[in-house]
C-alpha cells in the first residue's frame, strides 16, 4: 500500500486589515440510492459551521499496489496497480460558549454525531442511511462525503455540569458518486468556484450569470443533483463546474 498524506495550512488567516474572512462549514445532504457503485448527492438539508475556521487540514490519498514475491534469483516483477482507495479528510472543529454560559456547544455537537446515524427520509423509504457532507471553505469545496468518526473531547463545564467548551475531530471517507462525465481529478479537495441562493434567484439565472448562457441551467441541475429546480432553498450552495464539463455532461 502506497500513500501520500498533506497537511494543508489554514487559508482562514487575515491577508490585511480589509480582506473578508470565510467561515467554514459542513454541508449536508439527503444521500440518493444510484444505479452501479456509488451514490447521488440530494439536495442540500442544512450546515453545520465552524465557529472557528481550522487551522489545518489533513488530506489523504492512497494507491493500492500488488508486487509478487520474487522467485529464486529471479528479480521481482514490476508491481501491479489494484486502483485507487477513497480520499480520507481529517479535521478539527473547535466549540465555545463561555461568553453565554449555555447548551449550544452540547447541540451541535449532537448535530455532529447525528452525522453518523440514518436520516429520516432513509428511515421512510427502508434504506437507512446516514447524511452525505461536504466541506467548504471559501472557494475550497471538498469532495462528497460521509463521517466515519467524531470525537468529542468536552473542556470546559458550568457549575451545572453543562459543557461550554469542546474539540471535536471529524474524519470523513469520500463516497463513490454516480455522475455521467466526472472531472478525473475528482475525489480530492478542489478550488473549484460555488455560487450561494439568494431568495427568488433561479437557475437559469445562475447560468446566465456565471456562464452567459441561460439554457445550461439543466447541466447546471444534474451536476448539483437538483431534482426539483424550481424548489430551490435560499442560502443553499451550488457548485460551479466549468463551462467544458457543463456542454460535456449536457451532451
Amino acid at each position: 500500500m502506497a500513500g501520500n498524506q498533506v497537511a494543508m495550512s489554514s487559508a482562514g488567516g487575515s491577508g490585511g486589515g480589509r480582506a473578508n474572512l470565510a467561515k467554514a462549514y459542513l454541508e449536508l445532504h439527503e444521500p440518493m440510492p444510484a444505479s452501479g457503485a456509488g451514490a447521488k448527492v440530494g439536495g442540500s438539508t442544512g450546515r453545520i459551521e465552524f465557529q472557528f475556521n481550522p487551522n489545518e487540514l489533513t488530506l489523504k490519498k492512497t494507491a493500492k499496489w500488488k508486487a509478487e514475491p520474487a522467485r529464486g534469483a529471479k528479480k521481482a516483477s514490476p508491481p501491479e496497480f489494484q486502483g485507487a482507495e477513497p480520499s480520507k479528510l481529517t479535521l478539527e472543529m473547535f466549540f465555545d460558549a463561555t461568553d453565554k454560559m449555555d447548551a449550544s456547544v452540547v447541540k451541535t455537537v449532537d448535530q455532529l454525531f447525528g452525522c453518523c446515524i440514518p436520516t429520516d427520509a432513509s428511515l421512510g423509504k427502508s434504506k437507512p442511511v446516514p447524511p452525505l457532507v461536504v466541506f467548504h471553505w471559501g472557494a475550497l469545496t471538498g469532495f462528497p462525503a460521509y463521517i466515519t468518526s467524531v470525537t468529542a473531547k468536552y473542556t470546559l463545564f458550568t457549575p451545572e455540569g453543562t459543557p461550554v467548551r469542546a474539540t471535536c475531530t471529524v474524519e470523513l471517507q469520500e463516497m463513490p458518486v454516480a455522475a455521467a462525465k466526472q472531472n478525473p481529478t475528482s475525489g480530492s479537495l478542489l478550488p473549484r468556484r460555488v455560487h450561494t441562493l439568494v431568495a427568488g434567484e433561479s437557475l437559469a439565472a445562475v447560468a446566465y450569470q456565471e456562464y452567459g448562457d441561460p439554457t445550461l441551467w439543466r447541466s447546471l441541475a444534474e451536476a448539483n443533483a437538483i431534482d426539483d429546480p424550481f424548489r430551490l432553498t435560499p442560502g443553499s450552495t451550488l457548485m460551479l463546474p466549468s463551462a467544458d464539463e457543463l456542454a460535456g455532461a449536457g451532451r
